[in-house]
């Protein structure tokens, strides 16, 4: 059983680190934000995994949901709508 833990933690750990990279690798601002809500995904699974369930709902709704829907308004309005 622990042994698929650990697997299932560097799957998560992984899929982070790739989400993160491309939220940087990205032109496209729209294409950042939303690789970057799905960092917060990981984040929240791996606090899940950790057995930390309040701090993984609190991640959650701030990074995987709150964070990038802030983002993409402020976007929408310095861009007037117009994703460059």
């Amino acid at each position: 059983m622990s042994e698929l833990i650990v697997i299932l933690n560097v799957l998560i750990i992984l899929g982070m680190l790739i989400a993160a990279v491309m939220a940087v690798h990205f032109e496209k601002l729209l294409s950042s934000i939303i690789a970057l809500g799905v960092t917060g995904i990981f984040a929240a699974a791996e606090f899940l995994l950790l057995r930390a369930p309040d701090v993984a709902i609190s991640e959650a709704a701030v990074g995987a949901a709150l964070s990038p829907l802030i983002f993409i308004v402020a976007l929408k309005k310095i861009r007037g709508g117009d994703d460059k």
